[in-house]
């Protein structure tokens, strides 16, 4: 919606404005600007469009988290770091279904900027070792595993990983 620069300058003015509300007196105005600048700068850190994304994600819409993506026209000067990782990571997902040379390209571009959780980490070594499996380079697949493995501290990805496993073995 707005550049990342102009929330964070949106939300010192209505911060500004909440300070003038106290001064004057006015105090239910001052606190209720407060959370509206303190949404501004949640949405600093947290995209709007990429949490639309996850939702519809969440819900298998693949059609409708690539709608909500393409509203992030330039990724790297719209998106902090990690939300530019997590935009790259998304869209492996999206396009793993059909390209896996532009998916692996997302994903390994999505582990250098940075995920913020370790399970999503996992995740995106994890497709990235079965991108590896699928283009036949076993060693590599193998060490995103371990990786993998090791990353996902709650067991959240074991089952794909044995499945993984087992694959591996026919190769």
């Amino acid at each position: 919606m707005f550049n990342k620069n102009i929330k964070l300058v949106l939300a010192v003015l209505i911060l500004g404005w909440a300070i003038y509300q106290f001064v004057e007196g006015n105090i239910g105005n001052g606190i209720a600007l407060i959370f509206l600048a303190g949404i501004f700068v949640f949405f600093y850190f947290k995209n709007e469009f990429l949490l639309l994304a996850f939702l519809k994600m969440r819900k298998q819409d693949f059609a409708g988290s690539t709608k909500w993506l393409s509203y992030i026209k330039n990724p790297s000067s719209a998106l902090i770091q990690k939300q530019e990782g997590y935009y790259n990571f998304l869209q492996g997902i999206m396009v793993s279904q059909t390209n896996l040379t532009q998916a692996e390209k997302f994903f390994k571009k999505a582990i250098k900027l940075g995920l913020a959780m370790d399970h999503d980490l996992a995740m995106a070594k994890l497709q990235l070792a079965g991108v590896a499996m699928t283009k036949r380079r076993k060693r590599e697949a193998t060490m995103l595993m371990t990786e993998a493995k090791k990353l996902d501290k709650h067991g959240m990805l074991k089952e794909q990983i044995q499945m993984m496993k087992q694959q591996m073995k026919k190769i």
